[in-house]
């Protein structure tokens, strides 16, 4: 079964050359926040979402999304580097532009894999890629000084502590991926701050 995507991007040039990276996919593109609502529906299985848009902001669309309890996997592709403000965002995945077409390509798959998780499984996947992004582009001051950032951190151990039932639902490859971040994320988490 091809999976449905949806690209909004507001560049017509990027849209669609990341329409071109992902041609085993039946892929739509938006090029407005008020056209990515209109396109967006049951049927959609990831969408990949700029943050700035000409009549909207990326994060109001994927709180629009949300809101209409769409149960689509969504990855912000931005040139916007992230800061303390992607913890309240409902993301899957953040990649900060340039995008390549491996980058596109294995967003799509880790997205679709993400599909498959149970709810507490999809949380802890966005909030630890939340962690691993802000630990990138963040200095270990500016998450020292964060309360949301230790928020964020307590949201990550009260999750872990349930997945131990969940394990049966990873694939062995997306298993080994997820902890390993987890695993990096919380080392460097715990060496820099």
């Amino acid at each position: 079964m091809t999976r449905r995507v949806l690209i909004v991007e507001d560049e017509h040039e990027v849209a669609e050359l990341y329409r071109g990276y992902l041609d085993d996919y039946d892929v739509a593109v938006a090029n407005t926040g008020a056209e990515a609502l209109e396109l967006v529906d049951a049927d959609t299985d990831a969408v990949l979402l700029d943050r700035r848009l000409p009549d909207t902001s990326g994060a109001e669309v994927l709180a629009s999304i949300r809101d209409r309890g769409l149960d689509c996997r969504v990855a912000m592709v931005t040139a916007v580097e992230p800061d303390i403000d992607i913890v309240e965002m409902g993301f899957d995945l953040y990649l900060v532009k340039p995008a390549t077409r491996d980058d596109i390509q294995s967003a799509v798959e880790r997205l679709g894999t993400r599909a498959q998780y149970d709810d507490a499984l999809k949380r802890t996947a966005s909030l630890v890629t939340k962690r691993a992004v802000l630990e990138a582009e963040r200095t270990p001051a500016e998450l020292r000084s964060s309360p949301e950032y230790d928020d964020l951190l307590d949201s990550i151990e009260s999750l872990q502590s349930d997945l131990d039932d969940l394990a049966s639902a990873f694939s062995a490859d997306d298993y080994r991926m997820l902890f390993r971040e987890m695993g990096d994320s919380q080392s460097s988490a715990s060496e820099s701050v």
